[in-house]
Formats: C-alpha cells, sequence, structure tokens
C-alpha cells in the first residue's frame, strides 16, 4: 500500500509543474534557513542564561519615562 518510485515521480512531476523550479528553490531555501536559525538559536539558548537578566534592568531603568507618558484620550475628554 506505500508508495511505488512510479508515484513518487509522477508526484514530483505534477509538484514542478504547478509551482515552476524557481519557486520551488526559494520555498528550499527558505526552508533551510529557517531550520539553521532554529538550530542556532537552540544551540545559544542553553549556552547563555545570565544574560535572560539584562532586559529586566533595561525596564526597571526605564520605569520613571513612563510618569511623563501623555494619555490622549484622557487630555481629548477634557
Amino acid at each position: 500500500m506505500g508508495l511505488s518510485t512510479t508515484h513518487l515521480i509522477i508526484f514530483l512531476v505534477i509538484i514542478v509543474v504547478i509551482f515552476g523550479t524557481k519557486k520551488l528553490r526559494n520555498i528550499g531555501a527558505d526552508l533551510g534557513g529557517a531550520v539553521k536559525g532554529f538550530k542556532d538559536g537552540m544551540k545559544d539558548g542553553g549556552e547563555k542564561p545570565a544574560d535572560a537578566a539584562a532586559p529586566a534592568q533595561q525596564v526597571a531603568a526605564n520605569a520613571p519615562a513612563a510618569k511623563e507618558t501623555i494619555d490622549v484620550e484622557a487630555k481629548a475628554k477634557h
């Protein structure tokens, strides 16, 4: 009940006719880049747990600037 070699060749020819070789090449390159990025992200994610605290400090440093924020809707109602 599996696919034979003839069925696979016919299937590939139909796919090439529908999408074209250029679009299939672009899809392959995009998919390869995404897989590479995912692998690099997984590799980098396990090595640097100390850097996770840095964004929290940056947010805390920007907290006083939030007091100067003006709400546009509140200003327009008055």
